[in-house]
């Protein structure tokens, strides 16, 4: 283990059909506490979501015990490290949602999206019939997005359904049924808002595997048809190509990201 950087994180989800969400909650629970993992974990009928942190061998417990649930075998995870605890106590809550969307009975697990590598994902957006969402708020997408991607603006994932209802309506008075291609951070979003699209009856719909994170990290930036920064829920605000550190800061007056050396709507001055 790298001394400097002692503590491990891992953000994971997985759509998975849970049945008695509250005793699993009980269940892992007990299994942080042994382990001394913080962090926070979402469990609903639905699945599992959150970030943990502990050290690499409890970490690696902790994610091999979710992995062993049934249907988690594919659980998706992204690791960092850290110098200092990033959290102060472990939580882990049971809610209707692992992803609040509050479009009712989805099942995210059995009726999302087709998954696409970075390489397939080049290929489908590349087709100008293919209607390529972005499925974050309006704040993530002003950082960067994919070239040809619809912005749809909004301020909450709860505010999803009913654009994209309005939008699905604009599509079929136009006689269109497109390949849908929709996206995220890391997939949690995209694979959701694929199994509401596909609901609202449409079939050839298609997400972005490991979400925007994992296409940066593993896609050649020669190559790429992704533009500007994707912006994170971490000290680190944004991040490009290779993950590097992007040119985005925080806001220190609301928190929303924009670009350095520039001044933000709230007039608070850029942290040089």
């Amino acid at each position: 283990m790298d001394e400097a950087a002692p503590y491990t994180l891992a953000a994971l989800y997985r759509f998975a059909p849970f049945p008695d969400p509250q005793a699993l909650a009980e269940e892992l629970r007990a299994l942080a506490e042994d382990l001394r993992v913080c962090g926070t974990l979402i469990l609903a009928h639905e699945g599992i979501n959150g970030t943990v942190a502990g050290s690499a061998n409890a970490i690696a417990a902790l994610v091999a015990h979710i992995r062993a649930l049934p249907g988690c075998e594919d659980l998706d995870v992204k690791y960092a490290t850290a110098r200092d605890a990033p959290f102060a106590r472990m939580k882990i809550k049971v809610k209707a949602e692992i992803v609040t969307l509050g479009a009712g009975d989805l099942d995210p697990a059995r009726r999302a999206g087709a998954y696409l590598d970075p390489a397939a994902w080049n290929a489908l957006i590349a087709d100008p019939d293919t209607v390529v969402i972005d499925t974050r708020n309006a704040y993530e997408v002003a950082c960067g997005t994919f070239e040809r991607a619809i912005d749809p603006g909004t301020r909450s994932f709860r505010d999803f359904p009913a654009w994209f209802d309005e939008f699905a309506q604009a599509l079929r008075d136009e006689g269109r049924e497109p390949k849908i291609a929709m996206f995220c951070t890391g997939g949690i979003r995209c694979e959701k808002s694929t199994a509401l699209v596909k609901a609202r009856g449409f079939d050839e719909v298609y997400h972005l595997r490991g979400g925007i994170l994992r296409y940066l990290e593993e896609m050649p930036e020669s190559e790429s048809r992704w533009q500007g920064d994707c912006y994170v829920f971490d000290e680190r605000v944004a991040v490009g190509h290779g993950l590097r550190p992007g040119d985005h800061i925080a806001c220190r007056a609301c928190g929303k990201p924009y670009p350095r050396e520039t001044e933000h709507e709230c007039g608070a001055a850029a942290i040089m």
